[in-house]
């Protein structure tokens, strides 16, 4: 198992039971490597600095007791922000209706990259309106994902911003 899918299998759980779900953990970088730990809300919002920093406490205990990174390595707690990777099935349902660029592992018709507008997810695919017609990819087989910075995706974000505020 890489690094980083064992640091997110220990620490999902305990940021589970403080109520946030892991979005992405990453490990980059060389001489000194940084640990990126992307979190949100359970419910999809956003997190505040005082989260982040009760997340990165949290992290660095239990990664204190398992250790499976070898050698020093930099933390760095975050959200996910708003033109947000989308790493888990329940990310492309939530966010049906907003356009976003994907990158596959293995070409599908002789491409690797596609942008359109996300359509949701069935039998293990993502469906995606680009280019005028439907596609369906492979979540098995998507290296990367995340939603494009427009227009819709900023006005969504502020009424739901402001809807947040006012509760």
């Amino acid at each position: 198992m890489e690094p980083a899918q064992e640091v997110e299998r220990i620490i999902r759980p305990s940021l589970a039971d403080m109520g946030f779900d892991v979005v992405r953990v990453r490990l980059t970088g060389g001489n000194r490597p940084t640990l990126q730990v992307m979190a949100e809300r359970a419910d999809g919002s956003g997190i505040t600095v005082s989260e982040c920093a009760e997340i990165s406490h949290a992290v660095s205990a239990l990664l204190d007791v398992d250790d499976p990174i070898k050698g020093s390595y930099v933390l760095e707690v975050s959200s996910p922000g708003i033109d947000r990777p989308l790493t888990r099935a329940k990310d492309f349902e939530r966010f049906a209706g907003f356009d976003a660029k994907i990158e596959l592992d293995r070409a599908v018709d002789g491409r690797r990259r596609f942008r359109g507008t996300l359509l949701g997810t069935s039998d293990g695919k993502v469906e995606l309106e680009c280019e005028g017609a439907r596609v369906a990819l492979e979540i098995e087989a998507i290296r990367n994902a995340k939603l494009v910075m427009n227009e819709k995706l900023l006005a969504a974000t502020t009424r739901a911003s402001a809807a947040a505020m006012e509760s």
